[in-house]
């Protein structure tokens, strides 16, 4: 396209994407590809002979209003939120129930007095809430390819609750970590300066850190509907 005949394709996109909301990255990749799809359009028209407003004018017109466009790329927002939640937390939870006890090993009080009932239980409820949420994290990318091969109307609302159920574990999950690491410096001094428990926070926190943004992006591309024509 010459330049200065993209103005309308570019403020038919910035209407579109204002509509929408979720992952930026997804989101300018979807505009791009978008982007990409109305230039040849226009190049189109203007092959066949028509001047280049016409043509982008022809080309925006068979586009589509964004009020139409936007539910269809939204739903495919939050499936790619959904995809990247699943994801990140597959990959905390693995490291989480995987290395959690190393943490212990080799420490000054390992071989003393055991902690408390509660606290092993608390322990254990811990590792069951990670594994829980690593199961639901492949169910998530289970419904994601589904939703990708297949528009069965029941595939947006398992997609829904398997993201909500994904963002309940995280909030647990770290609640109940956090209370554990607290109970566990308090009963062993030891532990607040032990390596593999300073480093095994820092790692924690900043694994939560990363899903809960990819939650926030979860929860936007999903509870925030595209506004209607004004």
């Amino acid at each position: 396209m010459a330049p200065g005949d993209d103005v309308l394709v570019e403020e038919r996109l910035r209407e579109l994407g204002d509509r929408l909301y979720g992952p930026a990255r997804l989101k300018a990749d979807l505009l791009t590809e978008a982007r990409h799809a109305l230039q040849d359009a226009v190049e189109a028209y203007r092959d066949g002979g028509l001047p280049a407003a016409e043509a982008a004018q022809r080309a925006v017109a068979e586009f589509g209003e964004p009020a139409r466009l936007a539910p269809a790329y939204q739903a495919e927002l939050a499936t790619g939120s959904l995809r990247g939640l699943s994801l990140r937390v597959l990959a905390v939870a693995g490291v989480l129930v995987v290395a959690g006890d190393l943490t212990w090993q080799g420490s000054s009080w390992s071989g003393g007095p055991g902690p408390p009932v509660a606290y092993r239980l608390l322990s254990g409820a811990v590792n069951g809430i990670w594994l829980g949420a690593a199961i639901l994290a492949v169910a998530g990318l289970t419904v994601v390819a589904a939703s990708a091969r297949s528009a069965h109307p029941a595939l947006p609302r398992l997609a829904r609750l398997t993201g909500l159920a994904l963002t309940v574990a995280l909030v647990l999950g770290a609640a109940s970590g956090a209370a554990l690491y607290g109970w566990s410096v308090g009963l062993w001094e030891a532990a607040r300066t032990w390596p593999p428990m300073l480093v095994g926070a820092l790692a924690s926190g900043a694994g939560f850190l990363w899903i809960g943004r990819a939650a926030r992006s979860w929860l936007l591309a999903t509870r925030r509907r595209p506004a209607g024509p004004a």
